[in-house]
């Protein structure tokens, strides 16, 4: 497989989602999009399964919710990493949309 780099267009969103990078023949193995929750949202929890995950805030605000009741609290500009294996959620606390750009990726183990 011949890759070469690529721009994509990450300002616009559909409800919510937008898909950037779905992995070949774009990339490698990495996926990643943008999403946007308004306030009071969540993702829902989920897991990455066997791939690890970076977590780019791009503006608001929110709680990176994982584990037995743990909470990482983050705002913009913050970046989140989440191991693989790891059950999580993403909620947004602020009052204005939150957006996020997740990066995921096969684990090497």
């Amino acid at each position: 497989m011949t890759l070469k780099p690529i721009l994509i267009d990450a300002s616009s969103v559909e409800n919510g989602y937008t898909r950037l990078l779905s992995g070949p023949p774009q990339s490698v193995s990495m996926r990643s999009g943008k999403i946007v929750l308004q306030p009071g949202e969540s993702v829902g929890k989920h897991s990455t399964e066997k791939k690890e995950e970076l977590i780019i805030i791009l503006d608001g605000e929110g709680q990176f919710l994982f584990g037995d009741n743990q909470c990482l609290v983050f705002d913009s500009n913050s970046v989140l990493y989440c191991p693989p294996m790891t059950e999580h959620n993403i909620l947004n606390t602020g009052s204005t949309p939150l957006q996020y750009i997740y990066v995921v990726s096969k684990a090497l183990q």
